[in-house]
Order: C-alpha cells, then sequence, then structure tokens
C-alpha cells in the first residue's frame, strides 16, 4: 500500500499477519487514492469545470446573488432549509454590527482589542427552530403533496411564534421568507427559481416553479384561504389565521452557506471567504466567477437583474455527471454496483462516491463483497447480519457513531455483536480480524471521500484563477524549499487560526465579491482563502474536515509556493443553510427598501 494509505490504516493488534490479512490489502487496494491521483484529479476538474462555465445548462448555475452581505442588515426573517434528509423552519434575527467601523481607537493595540471585541458580539439569533425529517414516502409522493408537508411545518413554527409570550408586536400582515433548497435550480431573480431534478433519493423529477408550489403548501392557513376548501389537505391540522407569506429569497444551500459565513464571520484583514462547499446527505459547492467566464446565455439574466454586476456567486452542482469525467481513473467496481442500483444511475458519481446517503452503503457493498468471496473461508450471506445483506441497511450515521470512532477491533468487535449480530442460526460471529476489516474498509471509503472533496474544491479555486496548479504530466519544478514555505505557512495560518475567534474573516467589498481595491497594498502577510464549510459529513464524522484539510494543504504544497502566498483553510459556517437563508432574505428586504425608498 502506498505511503499515505498506511499513515491512514487501522492497526489490527500486535499478532503477525495471517492470510486473510494479506487478502484483504489486496482486496482493498483499488480504493487506496495517493496524492499524486489527487493532484491529477484537481487538475483535470479545473479543466473540466471550466469547460462546463462555458456550455452546460445544468451546471454552473449563475445566482442573483452578485454582492455579499455588507454585516449591517438587521430584522427578524422566516427561513427554511429543505435538505436531502431533514427539513428545518425557524425565524432568524440578523443583529448586526457597530455602526461606524470609522469610530476606531487610534492606538494599535486598542483597534486589535476593540476588533476582536467586536467580532465575539453574535450577530445572529435563531428563534423557534423546529426540524422534521422528510419522510421517504414523501420523497416519492406528488409534489403538492411534498410542499403541502412543508406548508404545514412553516405554519406550525409561525403560529408558535405568534402565539409565544416574548411576541409582543402586532401580527403583522406578511412575512418575510428565505428559503434554502439543497437541489439544483435555475433563477433569473432571487425570489424565483425553477427546481430542477432533485437527486438524493427524490423521485420529483419534472422542472418546478418553487415560489406557486411553497406558497400554496402554506395558503391554507392564512387569513385569506377559503373555509369551504374540500380538498383531503383541508382535513389536516388548520393554524390559521396566519400571516401571508412573502418569499424575498430562494437559494441553493452552499450559496446560503457562503452568505452565512460572510455576515456571521468578520474578517482579518488577509482572510476572505473564497468559497462554499457542503458534504452532507448530499455534496455540492459554490463559487463566485466573473461573468466573462460563463456563457453569454448565463451571464445575461445576471446583467438583467443587475447591470452593474461583473461576477455572481455560481451553484455548481459538482456531483453531476457531466462535471465528472476524471473520477473513472479512481472509481471501482463497488462505486459501479452502487451506481447502477441507485435510483437515478450515472447521475451524481462524485455524490455517490461522498455523500452521507451513499457512504455506509458503499461500506457495505465492499465488507459483504470481502465476507463472501474473499475471506479465508468465504461466509455465507445467509450467516451474516441482515444489515450487512440488505442494501441501504447500513447507515453512515452508524458508521461515524460506532465504527469510526471504535479504539480497538476488539473493542468494535463486542459492539457491532450487540448491535448487529447475526442469524441465530448462523456459526459465524464477529471477531477482532472481521471488525477490523471493516473498520479498515470504512476508514479507506472516508479517507478517499475526504481526498475527493479536497481535490474538487482545489481543482474550482484553480478554475476562478485563486489557485495556480501545475500540470501533472509536465516535469515538477517545484523544489524542497517551495515545499518548506509552503508548510510553513501553513503552520503558522494554523497556529494563528486557534488564537483567533471563529468569527474573524475579511469582508469583501460591499460592492461586490471580489477583494476591495487596494486591499493588496495593504496586506502584511500571507492570505488565506476560507472555504466556509457545512454538512453532517465534513462535520461530525471523525477526522473527516481535519483529513479533507490536510489533503487541501498537501495539494497546495505539490502546487508550490502561490501568488501572495496564498493557503486555503477550511471554515465551519455551521447550520450555513438555514442561517443564509435569513440573512439573504434581510439582503434583499434591505435592497427593495432602499431601491424604493
Amino acid at each position: 500500500m502506498s505511503e499515505l494509505a498506511s499513515i491512514e490504516s487501522v492497526s489490527t493488534g500486535s499478532a503477525p499477519p495471517d492470510e486473510n490479512d494479506q487478502e484483504l490489502e489486496a482486496f482493498i487496494n483499488p480504493l487506496v487514492i495517493s496524492e499524486s491521483k489527487l493532484h491529477t484529479l484537481a487538475y483535470q476538474f479545473s479543466t473540466v469545470y471550466k469547460d462546463l462555465a462555458q456550455r452546460s445548462d445544468q451546471q454552473f448555475l449563475p445566482t442573483p446573488v452578485t454582492s455579499l452581505p455588507s454585516g449591517r442588515e438587521t430584522g427578524q426573517f422566516l427561513a427554511i432549509d429543505v435538505g436531502g434528509t431533514n427539513l428545518r423552519v425557524a425565524f432568524i434575527e440578523l443583529l448586526g454590527e457597530a455602526a461606524d467601523e470609522n469610530d476606531q481607537p487610534s492606538n494599535a493595540t486598542e483597534k486589535t482589542r476593540e476588533t476582536i471585541k467586536k467580532a465575539q458580539i453574535p450577530r445572529v439569533r435563531r428563534i423557534l427552530e423546529k426540524a422534521w425529517p422528510i419522510g421517504e414516502h414523501l420523497k416519492m409522493d406528488k409534489a403538492e403533496d411534498l410542499f403541502s408537508w412543508i406548508g404545514d411545518c412553516i405554519a406550525e413554527v409561525v403560529s408558535d411564534r405568534l402565539s409565544s409570550d416574548n411576541y409582543k408586536l402586532r401580527a403583522p400582515e406578511e412575512l418575510a421568507m428565505g428559503i434554502t433548497f439543497s437541489f439544483p435550480m435555475m433563477q433569473d431573480t432571487l425570489s424565483a427559481a425553477t427546481l430542477m431534478p432533485m437527486g438524493k433519493g427524490f423521485a420529483i423529477t419534472s422542472d418546478l416553479n418553487l415560489a406557486p408550489l411553497l406558497l400554496a403548501g402554506y395558503a391554507r392557513h392564512t387569513r385569506r384561504q377559503s373555509l369551504s376548501e374540500t380538498s383531503p389537505r383541508s382535513k389536516r391540522r388548520r393554524l390559521g389565521p396566519l400571516p401571508r407569506l412573502k418569499i424575498a429569497a430562494i437559494t441553493n444551500d452552499t450559496v446560503a452557506t457562503l452568505a452565512s459565513l460572510a455576515y456571521s464571520v468578520k474578517s482579518l484583514p488577509n482572510s476572505r471567504v473564497a468559497a462554499g462547499i457542503i458534504v452532507g446527505t448530499g455534496c455540492n459547492a459554490t463559487i463566485p466567477m466573473k461573468l466573462s467566464d460563463l456563457a453569454d446565455s448565463k451571464a445575461k439574466g445576471i446583467i438583467a437583474h443587475d447591470p452593474k454586476a461583473t461576477e455572481t456567486v455560481v451553484n455548481t452542482e459538482i456531483t453531476i455527471s457531466g462535471a465528472c469525467g476524471p473520477l473513472e481513473a479512481v472509481t471501482t467496481k463497488w462505486d459501479r454496483q452502487l451506481d447502477a442500483a441507485c435510483a437515478r444511475p450515472g447521475f451524481q458519481p462524485l455524490e455517490y462516491m461522498t455523500g452521507g446517503r451513499y457512504v455506509g452503503e458503499l461500506i457495505r457493498t465492499v465488507f459483504f463483497d470481502y465476507m463472501t468471496t474473499t475471506h479465508s473461508p468465504p461466509i455465507p450471506a445467509s450467516s451474516l447480519p441482515a444489515t450487512i445483506v440488505h442494501s441501504y441497511s447500513f447507515s453512515t450515521t452508524f458508521v461515524s457513531a460506532v465504527i469510526a470512532r471504535a479504539k480497538s477491533n476488539g473493542e468494535l468487535a463486542a459492539e457491532l455483536k450487540r448491535r448487529i449480530p447475526p442469524p441465530e442460526s448462523s456459526n459465524w460471529a464477529w471477531s477482532p480480524h472481521s471488525a477490523g476489516a471493516l473498520r479498515k474498509i470504512a476508514n479507506l471509503v472516508q479517507v478517499r471521500s475526504a481526498g475527493l472533496i479536497a481535490a474538487a474544491t482545489i481543482g474550482l479555486l484553480a478554475t476562478v484563477g485563486e489557485i495556480a496548479l501545475s500540470d501533472p504530466s509536465a516535469p515538477s519544478s517545484v523544489t524542497p524549499e517551495d515545499k518548506e514555505k509552503v508548510e510553513n505557512n501553513r503552520e503558522s495560518r494554523s497556529a494563528e487560526a486557534k488564537t483567533i475567534p471563529p468569527n474573524l474573516a475579511r469582508r469583501r467589498s460591499r460592492n461586490g465579491l471580489s477583494p476591495a481595491p487596494g486591499v493588496t497594498a495593504w496586506q502584511s502577510g500571507p492570505e488565506e482563502l476560507v472555504i466556509a464549510y457545512t454538512g453532517g459529513i465534513i462535520q461530525h464524522y471523525p477526522n473527516f474536515k481535519e483529513q479533507c484539510q490536510r489533503f487541501i494543504d498537501r495539494l497546495v504544497m505539490r502546487a508550490g509556493p502561490q501568488d501572495g502566498g496564498k493557503s486555503v483553510f477550511l471554515r465551519e459556517a455551521r447550520d450555513g443553510g438555514i442561517i443564509g437563508a435569513g440573512v439573504l432574505a434581510g439582503m434583499e428586504t434591505a435592497r427593495v427598501t432602499r431601491v424604493h425608498g
């Protein structure tokens, strides 16, 4: 196995390797992914992404977000986050920041203290947040049934808010709302969107006009809804009369993540939010791009919305097949098997290799194959636990909570005996070796997933010119001294991050997405490109974020010193989907107020 794999491999104890150990190592070798493979992938991804930005009508979709929040937006907004697993509804209160940034102490030390003090003040408050799992039947039913259920959940939170003791104001006629959808969509304006085929287990495939569906699902709870409604939906709990809803903003979850960090985080002079990624049930990324790098047909709608815009936040949808050609070099027979069994084979290859909906199933598939074909002796399927035999019964949550956190193979074997025992008729039982095999397979799948996310992220940064990547087929010009400079820079930035409050990061220009003019003239050190991240896998799967950061560091190191000494740093945008929905609603409300006085 490679040096990288050996670093990440799981110890199976002090016993000498037996025949099964050697067979296992050979069996799982296709899952091993090296730094050189990831460098090649990142470079190839960047080439593919540039092409997709010009020609694809399903990927690199421009959004009507042509500026990031100023941080001064205030108010209370209803926010909805529709993910692949859960629906969340809350009121998001934007508290803004100090009114006058120019009112700073003249003393440099006092100015620094004042900056840190202000940065530590919470700027977002969530009120009455509730979450519901999205049942599988809702994913398979008609779109109207899904959105009617969403409307009922929204009405529950609105009703609770209006009846709470803390709500002293008279109920408004209308509530401004922001919505995050974790699915591809087409947009010309921020308040409207056409939902594209959904994925993540949803069978709803027709293009849907989101705004009317969302409003219709909630409408029966409003003052204007007829009480004579006789449809089956009218038999559900009616919570009205409630205020009408006004959709201020609809966005994708990655765009919301980017917006939430840009609002909630104050930034150091040498640090800026450069992209946003989601690694949860599904995966996606967003990044600001110049309109000149997009097809004219894509830029046209943005310019019509904002004639002064020169760049826009782009929803990349990089897990969809058009962006995944380079993955073929690292695709295994188990990936192809999982893909073929999906509801939409070939639709999202990168997500099938990295997303929380699929990681557990991929681990189960590999382990089942090993135990029934390669283990000495092979174990009949009838002797294995049902959880190992049946598709999608071995969840990524179980892997994260049990497999990845086990301290030893013996401890894991005991836990597996208790949690997923074999049938009573079976002569097979969990042993430290079989538990260790499962543990090692899970580890390699997780390491590969983190590596692929890192390669895609660096590929995106290279696409927009934030990072320069060398052609992997060309002789390397990176010297040991170059590597030492990059490593020292990375370590200094990591050490600095530990001493800085997590809500510090330089905000981009208030009039756009790029750094303010003249910024580079007063930077006193290397620039940190911040990648806003959220999602259950990257947030909660043990060591996933750390492994992803390690791969990013190594890829940047392979590329050699970057212009300005740039480094790339992952920073959590906790609950970015729902907070970002509220932030964008606040941005749009403020914009409309300015325009119409």
